[in-house]
Parts: structure tokens; sequence; C-alpha cells
């Protein structure tokens, strides 16, 4: 029997490694004399519609597959224990065939704060119906173009998709945010996102897991393009007048708590991790992964500590500085 496509996104997602990312080429400007004590750092922050406790959470990533339901099942477990969101990969293979229980972790994770998603080519009232069989807190929309034209039974005709953004953006049951895929989304399209009446983005840059490569080892032809798309830094950087408008969701090449802080710097409003959290579940027990993510916690206030900040707001007055591609993109902007 031949790999299922979802278990194949899965195990080249785990292959795959990034040579470059951009987080290494920014700097954050380190506070020798101490403003506030550790204790009184307030990590909370809030997009689509609600306050969070944790600026981090796990991304989307998988369904669809038996083996995609164990993987959500703990990815599940840490979430509920940590008290962190978690949102399903797409919820389209649920749609297709309804014996599909990859995604129902909610009733063995009664607290757990879940999300789902589902792609922009699907008519709107497949998300509804995707709401009203998960009860999510709220609906991912992803924008994967690039993957769409490598896969080859992928999506060709692409006219729908403004209208889907419109529709979903108009009175949808719950938040909507509009998700690239790892390919780092443009001011642009977030304008025409803002224009539709989604207030929440993520950009999900270059940097992470590259759907472009995963397509590319799936049978393509298209090596060339495997790192196509902007990093998530200089995405974040692209939007920084656009940050008092649109709530900034960051993922892409997140590794650890010091990324997570320079993307809030940058203008994020929260975290999400996809392959770090993956591999965490695949390679380590449910207890050490549940301790490692509750000491992220604790790393998060301790750099905020060494900057100077109480809380994520005062984050995004801290400075910094950029090396590499990221500074010489800017140098061009300007």
């Amino acid at each position: 029997m031949s790999e299922n496509r979802k278990d194949q996104h899965i195990r080249y997602a785990l292959e795959q490694s990034s040579s470059y990312n951009s987080f290494d080429e920014i700097e954050l400007i380190h506070r020798s004399l101490p403003l506030v004590d550790l204790t009184e750092i307030d990590l909370t922050t809030h997009f689509a519609g609600r306050d969070w406790e944790t600026p981090f959470y796990i991304n989307a990533m998988t369904g669809g597959s038996e083996r995609a339901k164990e993987i959500n099942q703990k990815l599940a477990t840490v979430a509920e224990a940590c008290g962190i969101l978690f949102v399903t990969g797409s919820y389209s293979a649920a749609l297709k065939d309804p014996g599909d229980q990859s995604y129902a972790v909610k009733k063995d994770h009664p607290h757990l704060l879940l999300a789902t998603n589902i792609g922009i080519d699907k008519e709107p009232e497949l998300g509804v119906r995707a709401v009203k069989e998960l009860q999510p807190l709220f609906l991912q929309v992803h924008v994967n173009l690039m993957q769409e034209l490598l896969m080859p039974e992928g999506e060709r005709i692409f006219h729908t998709w403004q209208d889907h953004l419109k529709a979903y953006g108009k009175d949808f049951p719950v938040p909507v945010i509009l998700k690239e895929v790892g390919f780092g989304m443009d001011p642009k399209t977030v304008q025409m996102a803002l224009e539709a009446g989604i207030k929440t983005v993520d950009i999900s840059g270059r940097g992470g897991t590259s759907f472009a490569y995963i397509e590319n080892r799936r049978g393509g032809n298209r090596a060339y393009l495997d790192n196509w798309g902007q990093s998530t830094a200089q995405c974040l950087l692209q939007l920084q007048d656009q940050c008092d408008r649109v709530e900034i969701l960051a993922s892409g090449g997140i590794r650890h708590p010091l990324d997570m802080v320079k993307a809030l710097v940058l203008g994020a409003r929260g975290v999400g991790l996809s392959r770090v959290f993956l591999e965490m579940v695949e390679t380590k027990t449910i207890e050490e992964t549940i301790a490692i993510v509750q000491g992220w916690k604790e790393d998060i206030k301790l750099i905020l500590c060494a900057l100077g900040c109480r809380n994520l707001k005062e984050v995004r007055d801290v400075d910094y500085l950029l090396y590499g591609k990221l500074w010489q993109a800017k140098q061009q902007r300007k």
C-alpha cells in the first residue's frame, strides 16, 4: 500500500533541515542594570478575540491518518498540561471522511485550548461545518499557493480564493486567522485580509518546514524552488507599518525562546511552532516534552528581564541590531 500523503508530509518534515534562519541575524540589546523583578513579568498576549496566558502555541501540522491521530493525541496532551493553544492540521480530511478521528482530541482533553485549520480553496460553508464539528476557538484559513503549484494533485484554479477570503471575513461564527504555510506573507496580502475583515494573520515565513521541499521530495522535479519565499524575520520587518492595524502571529523557523522573543520584539502578538513540537513528541516522552515546554515559559521571562521588560507591550520598544541578509534588505527598502 502506498504511503498516505499526510504521512509523507510528516516524514519529510522531520527529515528536512534548513541551512538559513533569519532569526540568527537579529541581536537584541541587553540591559545591564535590571529594571524589573522576574516575578513581575507578565506573558499575557491578546489575539483572535481573547487573551492568552502564553505567547507561543502548537501550530497546525497534521491530520487525516492513523499516524497523524497518534501525533495529535500526543500534542493535545502536551498542550493541555501546559495550558497552551493547539491548532490541528487542515480539517479537510475529516470533511471528506466523517469517520476520520485524527482531529477528535477534545473528548480526551476537555480543558484543551483548541483551534483548527482549513484551506482557502474550500468553500466557506465547509469552514462553518469544521467549526460546528470541532468547536474550535478560532479557524485558521491557510494560503499555500506554491505548495499547490508544486503538487501534481494540487489546485490549478485560484480565482475563487479572493471571494472565499471575503466570505471568511464577514460574520463568521468564530475569529478567522489568515495563515501562510512557510513561504511568508507580504504586506499586500495582509492589506487584502484587513479589507476583507480579517484582523489576524499568521505570516509563517521561510526558515522552518518548507512545503516546496516536501512536494519536491514527493516526486516533484523543481528543487530549485526549495527555498522559495521570504523569511519570517524579513516578513516581520516588512510589516512594521501594519503592526498597529493587524494582529500578527509569527511562525516558520522558530526554534526556542530566544527566537520567540525576537519575533515579539519585531511586532508579533504570538508565536507558533510546528516542527519543534513534532520532533519532541516523536523523540521524547510526553513527560520530558511537558517539562521542556514549561521551562520555555520561565526562559521567556528570563530573557524579558534581561531586556528590562515587564510585559509583551514593552518588548516592542527593545533595541536590536540586524546583520547579513536582513540588514541588506532593510537598506534596499530605504
